[in-house]
Order: C-alpha cells, then sequence, then structure tokens
C-alpha cells in the first residue's frame, strides 16, 4: 500500500496543479480575488509531492521488490546509504525529486512572497502550477515511479556501481535544487511580463532566489566535479561531457541574471534583460533535463533509454520555452527601462559582463548540441571536447575575470572617482605574475600563463570594494560579493597550475619496480585481493617517496555482480601543492599491473574556489533576506531594540 499512497498523492497533486492554474485564468479574465485559495492550493500541491516522494524513499529503504524501479536500482545486499540514494539514481526517481521540489518551491513562493503585487503573484503561482503540470503528467504518464511486479522478484538488479559513491547523495538534489529555483525566477518574470509590473519591486522579490538558486547549482557543479575527477579514474575535473555542460549553462545564465537583478533593483534599469535572462536560464534547466533524460546521451549522468520519454520532454520543453520567449517578444518591447546612465558606470560594466556570460553561453550550447544535430539529420558522429571549448571559450573568460574585478569599482550611473588609481595594485600583481610564468616556466601555453596573471590581478581588485571601510559594518552583501569573486581567482589560478604542471604517467609495472612522475617516485609492493559488502576487489599497495617523505597509496579495482560491472577506485593522496593521483589498471601477460599515475600541482585550488564561490552567495543570500526582515519589522520596534 505504500507505493499505491504515492501514486494517490501525485495524482492528487496534479490535480490542485491544474486547479490553480484554472484560478489563475479566473484572476486575469475577470479580477476575482483568489489570492488567499491560490496559497492555500500551492501549499497542499506540495505537501502531496512531499507525501509522494517519501513514500518512495520507503520503498527503497525497505527493499520492496515489487515495485519495478527498486527491483531494477537497488538489492538487499547494498549499504544502506546507497539504497536511499538510489531513490534519485535512476529516471523516474530523479524526475520526481524533480517534480518534488518545484512543487515545494511553489508553495514556498505561495507562503513567503510579501513584495510583489497579488497580481503577479497570482499569475506566477498560475504560471509554477502549469510548470508542474506537465510533469506531472510525464511521470503519470511516461515514467510511474511507483509500477508494480507482480510476482515480486526475490532480490533487485542493484544500482550502477559510478552512482555507488556518497557523492551520489548530494550531488543531483543540490543540482536539483538550483535547476528548480530558477523556475521561481521563471515564474515571476513570467507573472510580471503577463500583468505588465516588471520593476525594482519584482527584482527585490526575485534575487532571493536567483541567489539561493545559483549558490546551489554552483555547490552541486563543484562537487560533481570532485566526483567525477575522483570516481572516473581518468585524472581530469571538466571533461566537457553534455551533461556537464547541461548543469553549467543554467549557471552562466543565472550568473548574468544574478548582475542584471541587482541593476534593477538599485537603479530600475535593464528590465527587458533581466525577464530575458529569467527565461534563458530556466529553460537552460529546461535543455539539460532534456538531455540527461530524454536518452540522447550515452553518460554516466544519463539514465533513460525509452524515445516516447524523449519525445514527451521534447514536448514540455517546447510549450514551456516556447510560450515564454513569445509572451517576452509581445510585452518586452513594452517595458520602459530607468535612469539613463553613462558609458562609464556599474551599469555598462554589469551589461558587458552579461554579454560575455551569453556570448560564453551560446559556445556551450553550440559546442553541446551542434554534433547531436548532425547525428540526427545526417547519422555521422561529431566530437566536440576540449580542445573547442578550451580555445573559443577560455579567452573570454579570461577577459571576463579582469571585468569582474573592475566593475564593483565603478559608480552607478557615472563614475565619479578614477579607477585606475585603486587599479595601480592588482596591475602590478598581474605583470609579476606573467614575467614569473614567462622567466620560470618558458614553455607553458598562452591560456595559464594568461590565467595566472588574471587570478593575480582579481585577487586583488576583488579585496577593493573593503578598503577604507570597516569591514565589521560592511554588508553582508559586499562580503558575499568580495568573498565569491575572490573565489573565482582562486579557482582560476588552480586551473592554470592543472593545466601548465600536471605530470602524467602511463606504464606497466611489476611488483617491486618503481616508476617516476613529477618529483614523486612510486613503488608498486603488491597487488592483493580484498571484498566490501557487496563487491570484490584488487588492491595495490603502492610506496610513494619525495625526498624523505613517504606515502602509501592503495587503489582498487571493484568487481560488482549486481549489475555486473568492474570499476576503478583511484587513490589520491593531497598534499599543500597539489594532488599525487593513482589508478591500478589490468594485469598484463608479463606478469605487470597498468598503473595510472598524476602529479597535479595546487589542482585543490579548483574545488575551494568553486566553495569560495558558493559561501559568497549563501553569504549575499543571508544579507539581501536580513535586510528584507528588518524592513519589515515595525520602525517603532525596531527602535526600541536598537535604543
Amino acid at each position: 500500500m505504500i507505493a499505491e499512497a504515492g501514486l494517490a498523492a501525485l495524482w492528487l497533486a496534479a490535480g490542485l496543479s491544474a486547479y490553480q492554474f484554472v484560478l489563475m485564468l479566473l484572476a486575469l479574465r475577470s479580477a476575482v480575488d483568489v489570492v488567499r485559495p491560490m496559497r492555500a492550493v500551492a501549499v497542499v500541491q506540495g505537501a502531496l509531492t512531499l507525501v509522494a516522494f517519501a513514500m518512495l524513499l520507503l520503498v527503497f529503504a525497505r527493499s520492496d521488490m515489487s515495485v519495478a524501479l527498486v527491483y531494477a536500482n537497488s538489492n538487499s545486499a547494498k549499504p544502506f546509504i546507497y539504497k536511499l540514494a538510489g531513490t534519485w539514481g535512476n529516471h523516474e526517481g530523479s524526475m520526481l525529486m524533480w517534480v518534488t521540489i518545484l512543487a515545494v518551491a511553489g508553495a514556498c513562493l505561495a507562503l513567503f512572497s510579501r513584495r510583489t503585487s497579488d497580481r503577479t503573484l497570482v499569475a506566477a503561482l498560475g504560471s509554477q502550477a502549469l510548470l508542474a503540470l506537465g510533469f506531472y503528467a510525464f511521470l503519470l504518464i511516461a515514467s510511474n515511479p511507483f509500477a508494480r511486479l507482480f510476482p515480486a522478484p526475490p532480490d533487485g538488479q542493484g544500482l550502477n556501481p559510478l552512482l555507488q559513491d556518497p557523492g551520489l547523495a548530494f550531488h543531483p538534489p543540490t543540482l536539483y535544487l538550483g535547476y528548480v529555483g530558477l523556475s521561481v525566477a521563471f515564474s515571476l518574470a513570467v507573472g510580471a511580463l503577463l500583468t505588465g509590473e516588471v520593476d525594482a519591486q519584482l527584482a527585490r522579490a526575485m534575487r532571493p532566489w536567483v541567489l539561493g538558486a545559483w549558490t546551489l547549482l554552483t555547490l552541486g557543479i563543484t562537487a560533481g566535479s570532485y566526483w567525477a575527477y575522483y570516481e572516473l579514474g581518468w585524472g581530469g575535473y571538466w571533461f566537457w561531457d553534455p551533461v556537464e555542460n547541461a548543469s553549467l549553462m543554467p549557471w552562466l545564465a543565472a550568473t548574468a541574471l544574478v548582475h542584471s537583478i541587482n541593476v534593477l533593483a538599485a537603479r530600475g534599469a535593464l528590465k527587458a534583460w533581466t525577464m530575458m535572462l529569467a527565461v534563458i536560464a530556466f529553460s537552460m534547466s529546461m535543455v539539460g533535463t532534456f538531455l540527461v533524460r530524454s536518452g540522447i546521451l550515452t553518460s554516466v549522468h544519463a539514465f533513460a533509454i525509452d524515445p516516447q520519454r524523449g519525445t514527451f520532454l521534447l514536448a514540455l520543453l517546447a510549450i514551456y520555452v516556447g510560450a515564454a520567449f513569445t509572451l517576452f517578444a509581445v510585452r518586452g518591447a513594452t517595458l520602459k527601462e530607468g535612469a539613463p546612465f553613462e558609458l562609464v558606470s556599474r551599469e555598462t560594466g554589469l551589461v558587458i559582463n552579461n554579454l560575455i556570460l551569453s556570448v560564453i553561453l551560446g559556445i556551450v550550447f553550440v559546442g553541446t548540441l551542434y554534433p547531436l544535430f548532425v547525428e540526427a539529420v545526417s547519422g555521422e558522429k561529431l566530437s566536440v571536447g576540449a580542445p573547442y571549448f578550451n580555445a573559443v571559450a577560455g579567452p573570454l573568460a579570461l577577459v571576463l575575470a579582469v571585468l569582474v574585478g573592475i566593475g564593483p569599482l565603478l559608480s552607478w550611473r557615472r563614475q565619479r572617482r578614477p579607477v585606475l588609481v585603486q587599479l595601480k595594485l592588482p596591475a602590478l600583481l598581474a605583470a609579476s605574475a606573467l614575467a614569473i610564468t614567462i622567466i620560470l616556466a618558458p614553455d607553458i601555453h598562452i591560456l595559464p600563463r594568461l590565467g595566472f596573471a588574471a587570478a593575480a590581478f582579481l585577487a586583488a581588485a576583488s579585496i577593493l570594494p573593503l578598503v577604507g571601510r570597516n569591514p565589521l559594518r560592511s554588508p553582508l552583501s559586499t562580503w558575499g560579493m568580495v568573498v565569491a569573486h575572490f573565489g573565482i581567482a582562486v579557482a582560476l589560478a588552480g586551473m592554470a597550475a592543472n593545466a601548465a604542471f600536471s605530470s602524467e604517467r602511463l606504464a606497466v609495472a611489476k611488483p617491486g619496480e618503481t616508476l617516476g612522475v613529477g618529483p614523486w617516485l612510486v613503488q608498486l609492493r603488491d597487488v592483493t585481493p580484498a571484498a566490501g559488502k557487496n563487491y570484490t576487489a584488487l588492491e595495490a599497495e603502492l610506496r610513494a617517496t619525495r625526498g624523505e617523505g613517504v606515502v602509501t597509496l592503495n587503489p582498487q579495482t571493484h568487481y560488482y555482480s549486481d549489475p555486473p560491472t568492474e570499476t576503478n577506485e583511484s587513490a589520491i593522496q593531497t598534499f599543500w601543492n597539489g594532488q599525487l593521483y593513482t589508478v591500478l589498471g589490468k594485469s598484463d601477460p608479463s606478469g605487470g599491473w597498468q598503473l595510472r599515475l598524476w602529479w597535479k600541482p595546487f589542482v585543490t585550488l579548483i574545488w575551494a574556489g568553486g566553495a569560495l564561490i558558493a559561501l559568497g552567495g549563501a553569504l549575499a543570500l543571508i544579507g539581501r533576506l536580513w535586510r528584507l526582515r528588518r524592513r519589515r519589522e515595525p520602525r517603532d520596534w525596531r527602535r526600541e531594540r536598537y535604543a
């Protein structure tokens, strides 16, 4: 009965989403006051989807093999954490998580939104309901997560071993929270376009949602990058896999949207930009969902292989995105911009920022989808990988990093103080970094060399907004900007160091033999059998020495029976100045073993920078929410509090 209860809750939530959309139509056509019932319906709908998702969690936790989804993605021998994580480690469960977050986000919008007019809120809640309705239909018609098997099998087939990792418990939910958080910004933008109320008040209502979604996307992408780095055993942190790009595209659009919303909230300008970016950001989330769940990709991330599902998702994508862009085309031209601004101003800097981000987004979009289009039309398989993206998007990213350091130093509307004087120290550090790399590493590629210079410039420039202020009295939003921009510099330095100085060694070694990689000597001591809870393994003992330092690493090869799979589990030793990365390969007829060794100087700065960027977003979000709370407090009470 647990599965049936979950399915019933899903049907009821779908019915309420349809009712919520009808209420919006009535309100917009006849000016009926439906705010209270709309809020109540949205909250109940969110509660019902939570019930449905809790029921799916429960059948996975109990290993109920009579549910087809549990049988296909779990077994009784699997560790409990992976039983739970298996709930969303598949197509149907991940889509139920998607619609659950979508409905709960709509419920939170209904409960906590107080900064928009009633008409805009009603239109936004109706738009959110229509989004949810399409995904309810997809689940109930094409991807029922609660389908039963009769008779129930004795045990299940197990989860993909590559997904049996703690990263699965964190990475997909974080990305989904970010994706669907953008749906609220999308719905608010659609609601404002329908009612014509695009103003600073709308931007302030959208900003917490966009900041939260952007922060979660940053965390999810950073965690996913490290997960792929240590789990897949190929030694890289970003492969430009289409599914990786599917998460990067909404992040790029959301980054532009965060900055555009700030201009609209502060100056009443960039209305059309903000509305367009809100539509594009969620559209990129929909494109990512289509890529991952349609079955047109073969990837560790992609679950669906049923063309019916792909057609259904493509139809939803066309309807939602097409309708939103049509609405923007009709209403966008009527938007009146705020006060004009001069060429040298913060507004201009943010416009240039958005233009560059949009161009990079276009580059990634074309590079990701063009091979799929060519294959669909002609059957020819094309591969667009790192050389294309690095060569085309890399220089633009470096220009953007420099502009990120300059933008916060500009004034609103027109520049009142000389910026070049403030940039003397960042420019000096950038020139020094460039000179040092030319002298000490003359053979490295131009992009890493410029990356070091841009990182040095941005690291110094990002701190300048705090100069001359009392740091303890500076707003949290300012601290968030500083920390996020400094995090970009840190991540950029890590990428440049990884590209310029990484060492790699692929060789066959017999027990007792020693291989060199970078400054390390790595000796293969032995290879012995091992066993885990639901797998058997071969484990290598590697002794790595550098001067007087000695470390032992134990990379493994795992063998799973359900489903039959072989995986390489890397062993990584982290130091202050880099990571020693080791992978055990197959045995050789000569009695040796394939070993893959990397020395990756300062590679950890990439993920440290990502964490700092997310921390900056979180600080900015907390600061904005605190200011909203302060504004809502009664003035007399506030005076008493600070008397």
